[in-house]
């Protein structure tokens, strides 16, 4: 009698590097963590952490959320601020209406952005300046609001609703 080995080549192995998957007609309203690669086509509200891997919002995906990730790939329909620590690549096809940052972005034309973007690493050098130039805002501030209301305000400061 012979026993012949069953063959598998025609199943796909089971890995870790197959991404998780919210399709399309699927809601889910909350808080998403972990870390494997997500993508999405379905309907999610809420917020999505996944700080060491890539999240794709898909082409018919509507996502009302605040995205961290490592990557951001936006395809479909994002309403809230997408934070990709290495790369945002925005399709031609996305919709996004909040912020975005990351190191890198890479936008196809036709993309539709809403929102401010802030792109690049920032440097020890830059964040000092900034730190400075905050408490030095916050005192003019506090002498501004102190003195009286006559005073009319230093070059380069901004005031509502003035005559």
């Amino acid at each position: 009698m012979t026993i012949n080995p069953v063959q598998t080549t025609g199943i796909p192995p089971v890995t870790s590097k197959v991404a998780a998957c919210v399709s399309q007609g699927i809601k889910i309203k909350g808080e998403l963590t972990g870390s494997e690669d997500l993508f999405i086509d379905g309907q999610i509200e809420g917020s999505i952490t996944l700080t060491n891997s890539v999240v794709t919002v898909g082409p018919n995906a509507k996502v009302k959320a605040e995205i961290n990730a490592r990557e951001v790939v936006v395809r479909g329909r994002v309403d809230g601020k997408v934070t990709g620590t290495e790369k945002i690549q925005v399709w031609n096809t996305a919709r996004i209406n909040g912020d975005m940052k990351s190191e890198r972005i890479a936008v196809e034309e036709g993309a539709e952005l809403h929102g401010t973007l802030e792109v690049g690493k920032v440097s020890d050098r830059f964040a000092d300046m900034s730190k400075g130039a905050s408490a030095k805002k916050a005192e003019n501030v506090k002498t501004n609001s102190a003195s009286s209301s006559e005073e009319k305000p230093s070059s380069g400061a901004a005031v509502a609703g003035a005559d």
